[in-house]
């Protein structure tokens, strides 16, 4: 790429932050790099036409964890480590709603519900016995019991009778809130550049050497928001995790409201637009779907087709519009990575499929590092 002097000068020179990955990440790391100094030059490579990655593909679920999810994590995790990645979870909605407003983000508080298959009887039962310890584990977070039971309310087929229910789990439309955060990182003077892949870096006496598909440059802080794409720069405990969704066609009189869950998370739906956008299923071949390639396959997208019309809409006419997927970092440990390799690189990634959530506040604990 030939560049000329006034492209140079305008978007490469003297850059005192440079930002990998324009995904939820990246975009509040430079709105708070920004706030704590107003008059550095900050810039963000990403290499998608958009944010790649999951930030503008995920399911919009504003949710915390499931109650059979948290149960699964204790059996890996210690009690204080499940407290604080829910409260981490809470703080980072919070902090989203909070920097973006609910009607930049579509915010909307339907509740979430966790569905259990009749095949599941025993998780069924487990779930039920343990909810009274799980919600005492975490009522100093919320001031209430954040678990309860409802009967089945959508008539939902071959599932247990009853659902565990979670009030305080609400969902946003992920294409609105990734557009208001492009607008106030817009707004704050803070330049983007689409379409460049980083291939390496170095450290050099004065800063950071950036080598990208198109051109170099020298940056005084390396800032790395690249989630499940992360170790094609750093040596990282974080796995590529694939995740497939699709969503129908509009449907008429659709009473379904609120986010769910099924399988311990590994499906997940909700409703939007008069619509139901429906993913998972990486749990049917984890391997295949430890990739940073998108797209979809006819072994899970089969699955989910069988499972939305004949559990979720078992009498329903219902027509499936776009397929789709986005690429996750997850790792043997649920806690977001947030760290300086060096002086002057630092990274924030492993989001473990809770970006909508943690997002927000693991981008403002990366700006923080410095």
């Amino acid at each position: 790429m030939n560049l000329s002097y006034w492209e140079y000068k305008s978007w490469l020179a003297d850059v005192d932050f440079t930002i990998i990955g324009s995904g939820i990440v990246g975009l509040n790391c430079a709105l708070n790099l920004k706030k704590r100094f107003p008059k550095s030059k900050i810039l963000i490579l990403e290499k998608g036409r958009l944010p790649q990655g999951a930030s503008t593909k995920n399911a919009g679920f504003a949710c915390f964890g499931s109650l059979s999810e948290i149960i699964s994590d204790l059996k890996s995790h210690s009690e204080e480590q499940v407290f604080n990645l829910v409260k981490d979870r809470v703080d980072g909605l919070q902090l989203l709603r909070k920097t973006l407003g609910d009607k930049k983000i579509g915010y909307q508080n339907f509740g979430g519900y966790e569905l259990f298959l009749k095949k599941d009887a025993h998780l069924f039962q487990t779930s039920i016995e343990q909810s009274p310890e799980i919600n005492t584990l975490l009522h100093s977070i919320f001031k209430d019991n954040i678990f309860s039971w409802e009967e089945n309310p959508y008539n939902f087929n071959k599932i247990e009778p009853r659902l565990s229910f979670n009030k305080y789990e609400g969902q946003i439309d992920t294409g609105k809130m990734m557009e208001a955060l492009l607008h106030e990182v817009y707004k704050a003077g803070i330049k983007i550049i689409n379409h460049c892949c980083v291939e390496a870096f170095s450290e050099t006496g004065n800063g950071v050497e950036v080598k990208t598909d198109a051109f170099n440059l020298i940056t005084g802080h390396l800032l790395i928001a690249t989630n499940g794409f992360t170790t094609h720069l750093l040596p990282q405990p974080v796995k590529p995790a694939r995740a497939q969704v699709l969503i129908t066609k509009p449907i008429n009189n659709l009473k379904i409201k609120g986010t769910f869950h099924l399988d311990q998370g590994y499906y997940y739906f909700r409703n939007i637009d008069n619509r139901i956008l429906f993913g998972g299923g990486r749990n049917l071949d984890f391997k295949t779907e430890e990739t940073t390639s998108f797209g979809v396959t006819n072994k899970i997208q089969n699955e989910l087709d069988q499972i939305l019309k004949t559990i979720i809409l078992p009498n329903t006419n219902v027509e499936v519009e776009l397929r789709w997927s986005g690429i996750m970092g997850v790792g043997q440990q649920k806690r977001p990575i947030v760290k300086s390799i060096s002086n002057r690189v630092h990274c924030g990634v492993r989001l473990g499929g809770m970006g909508v959530a943690i997002g927000s506040l693991v981008g403002k604990k990366l700006a923080e590092l410095l």
